[in-house]
């Protein structure tokens, strides 16, 4: 098994021990950078002294067993905020700035998480008593690994965890069988944006376009409502070889053609399909790429680059959640503003309330903003010139 995309793993880390100084290549399946100051530590140490090194930005090689490893790594983010105030409400100026420090908080979390870190030797596999077989998660994740190195140990988790979700696949009624989610990938769990794509009125099953498929999902979606050719694009191989995959389980590889690509394929077609993500903001993980959009910059190509790719007559399927609007990171003006510049027009919308658990979570920080979401299917078509 070959991972989807292998990170780069270049960077050495360094540490002493027992007076002598070690080395070992620096692994990441999330890419980040290779902490500078490195302490081996073992079994005896504590959680507040655990803590206490992460935040002045020191990380730690364990050294002792896997599962006092887990164990620790749970109690430093029992002292961690989790970037939440429970019950707290925001006036409407606030919300805004209240989810930029929710993010921050969340962000700097990880970080001091990332800090606790496992020695891996070829196999791969975690060199520690008691470590479980990894050797398929962090294939699938990170590649081989060709000589001894470490990793964050929420990266192994990570990995591991997502190899479930890959192995035993998730259930989507719209298609009435599992998708497989890759390491990197989105996993399609809310349903609500699957059925308004399964309901919607075809504007024709010729040729339908897809672009930032993910999983597949939607390219299949479309090809079993009767599309004869859906062309589905991504700028990202993990995602690539993640509907090859799910449309090869499918038996919808005929039908179906994913290419790696930035945005749009070549040509025109009489639909073209996006989902871009659905709200401003800097991603700072794998998975945060199918959620934060910076500065709007895939939904805004996507308008942008539309009517370009339209046939006379076809149809944009704008798949977007309203969430970004309540939080105040965007307004439904400058949607209508940036549809208005590209030439097109709101041919109809077809809107369906959030299901999801955090939209009735009453304790969420910004239940005011989830309990209020909804999901639209903006069906777009080419400005028609005044006569």
């Amino acid at each position: 098994m070959t991972p989807d995309q292998t990170p780069e793993a270049h960077e050495t880390i360094t540490w002493t021990w027992d007076g002598a100084d070690h080395s070992a290549l620096w692994r990441s399946a999330i890419g980040s950078k290779a902490p500078k100051n490195v302490a081996a530590v073992d079994d005896f140490l504590t959680a507040d002294d655990a803590y206490r090194l992460a935040a002045q930005g020191t990380a730690m090689l364990w050294t002792g067993d896997y599962h006092n490893a887990r164990q620790l790594l749970s109690a430093m983010a029992r002292r961690l905020p989790d970037g939440t105030r429970k019950g707290r409400k925001h006036d409407a100026g606030s919300v805004a700035d209240a989810f930029y420090r929710y993010r921050q908080s969340r962000s700097q979390r990880a970080r001091i998480l990332g800090l606790l870190l496992v020695p891996l030797e070829p196999g791969p596999a975690v060199a520690l008593r008691r470590a479980p077989d990894i050797k398929e998660a962090w294939l699938a994740a990170a590649g081989p690994v060709t000589e001894p190195g470490a990793a964050p140990l929420q990266d192994v988790l990570g990995a591991i965890g997502a190899w479930e979700w890959r192995r035993n696949g998730l259930y989507v009624e719209a298609l009435d069988a599992l998708i497989h989610p890759h390491y990197g990938t989105f996993a399609p769990i809310r349903s609500e944006y699957l059925d308004l794509v399964a309901q919607a009125p075809l504007p024709s099953v010729d040729l339908a376009f897809d672009v930032g498929t993910g999983t597949g999902v939607l390219a299949a979606i479309l090809a079993r409502r009767g599309v004869r050719k859906v062309i589905a694009t991504d700028s990202e191989p993990r995602a690539i070889a993640c509907a090859v995959d799910n449309l090869r389980r499918l038996g919808l590889d005929g039908q179906v053609e994913p290419e790696l690509t930035d945005m749009f394929p070549a040509g025109r077609a009489a639909l073209v399909v996006c989902n871009p993500p659905w709200l401003p903001g800097t991603p700072h993980t794998l998975l945060d790429n199918a959620v934060y959009d910076p500065k709007s910059r895939m939904l805004k190509a996507f308008l942008a680059g539309l009517k370009e790719h339209l046939e006379p007559g076809g149809e944009g399927w704008l798949v977007l959640s309203d969430l970004a609007e309540h939080l105040g990171l965007r307004s439904r003006e400058e949607l209508h503003q940036w549809i208005e510049q590209a030439g097109l027009a709101v041919k109809d919308r077809l809107d369906t309330r959030a299901e999801h658990p955090r939209s009735m979570d009453r304790s969420d920080p910004f239940f005011a903003a989830r309990s209020q979401e909804v999901t639209s299917l903006w069906r777009l078509a080419a400005k028609q010139p005044t006569p």
